[in-house]
């Protein structure tokens, strides 16, 4: 027997999620398929939320979206608490940029100069000492500024929140496996699952993170997204107080992300040209806890609790794929968002939900799904 919808949502990452809750919430009617890939991004990344502390602060048009979609969560947070979530895991945790050693000093200088450019005037130069007060673990940096509105976020209960609470506005769920999207006379018509299984919708929005490009044939769209493996490291602090520690970033590109108890987040490698192979590496761990404890070496005497690893769906320039496919009526794309997807992810699901609903909703030309057809005339 096949099942009707206005719209199925595929893939449950937190984009996912932030589509299928938007869409329900509109009152679509609305099926959410997850499949639930082995090295889900999601249920690996940091979650900072700062998009002036990202290295992409010199992409104007990435920054512009990054910023919306920061101020986009304090805003979403206070609704899914009205709506009875308990608890989401996002927090103003203010964040440190350091320079360390030498070779750090000019990237830390042109970061400085973009915020500069920016007028951020939330952002400070703060004295080593300071920098240590703050995050007792850090080496004596030569420079530090300070971000009081950074934010985390810890990816997989912020997606199981969209979800619940997306149950209460009418989201269905299905764990299953989409084989394909039907399409009709230019107009998709529904999706194939794994099994036999048909579910017909006039609106279907591929959420795949880095499996999107499977659809891309029977979409005839360009998704041009490679995985990138990014693997972290969980420490624990025994009887530690670290949830009002700050996020630390540097300038090799790698973070450590305090938690409640003691829990500490250090990350990331990023890995192209490796497929889809969610694997642990000798050589990914030791960077990751190298780097970890040349800018913070007070978490020598760490527990590690864990390792995890996330594909990372990075497009061909570097930002989100979302909106309507062109030429093909119903089908809609939200995924390419690299290692930014927990930043972006829920105004992401937001911004494609509304152009589902409403024709004249625009997505910005930067992240536009066409933008990779017009390239390639």
């Amino acid at each position: 027997m096949t099942e009707t919808y206005d719209a199925v949502v595929v893939g449950g990452g937190i984009v996912g999620s932030a589509v299928g809750y938007h869409l329900a919430r509109r009152g679509v009617e609305t099926l959410l398929i997850d499949r639930n890939d082995e090295g889900r991004a999601t249920a690996a990344g940091a979650g900072i939320i700062s998009p002036a502390t990202s290295s992409r602060t010199a992409d104007d048009e990435w920054f512009a979206f990054a910023s919306d979609a920061a101020a986009y969560y304090p805003e979403l947070d206070d609704r899914l608490r009205d709506e009875g979530t308990e608890e989401t895991s996002y927090r103003r945790q203010g964040a440190i940029a350091i320079a360390i050693d030498t070779d750090e000093l000019g990237p830390y200088e042109d970061a400085r100069e973009r915020i500069d450019e920016r007028d951020l005037d939330s952002i400070e130069a703060i004295d080593p000492a300071e920098a240590i007060d703050r995050f007792p673990a850090l080496a004596e940096p030569k420079r530090a500024f300070y971000h009081p509105t950074a934010a985390r976020v810890n990816g997989q209960t912020f997606a199981d929140a969209l979800r619940t609470a997306g149950q209460t506005h009418g989201l269905s769920m299905l764990n299953g496996a989409v084989e394909s999207i039907r399409t009709r006379q230019g107009a998709v018509s529904g999706v194939d699952i794994a099994g036999g299984g048909e579910i017909d919708a006039e609106d279907v929005v591929i959420a795949g993170g880095a499996w999107s490009p499977a659809f891309a044939d029977d979409l005839a769209v360009d998704l041009p997204i490679e995985p990138y493996r990014g693997q972290v490291a969980h420490l624990s602090l025994p009887a530690t107080e670290t949830v009002s520690w700050p996020i630390v970033t540097g300038f090799r590109h790698h973070y450590i992300v305090p938690w409640p108890e003691g829990r500490i987040v250090i990350g990331a490698t990023r890995e192209p040209n490796v497929g889809y192979d969610p694997r642990l590496t000798a050589g990914g761990i030791e960077e990751v806890l190298s780097e970890g404890l040349r800018v913070a070496p007070g978490l020598s005497e760490a527990t590690i609790e864990e390792f995890r690893v996330g594909l990372r769906p990075v497009s061909a320039d570097r930002r989100p794929i979302l909106g309507a496919v062109p030429d093909v009526e119903g089908a809609h794309v939200a995924t390419g968002h690299g290692a930014t997807g927990l930043m972006l992810g829920p105004y992401s699901g937001k911004t494609v939900a509304e152009s589902v609903v409403d024709d004249a909703a625009t997505v910005p030309e930067s992240v536009a799904v066409g933008r990779f057809d017009k390239a390639n005339e």
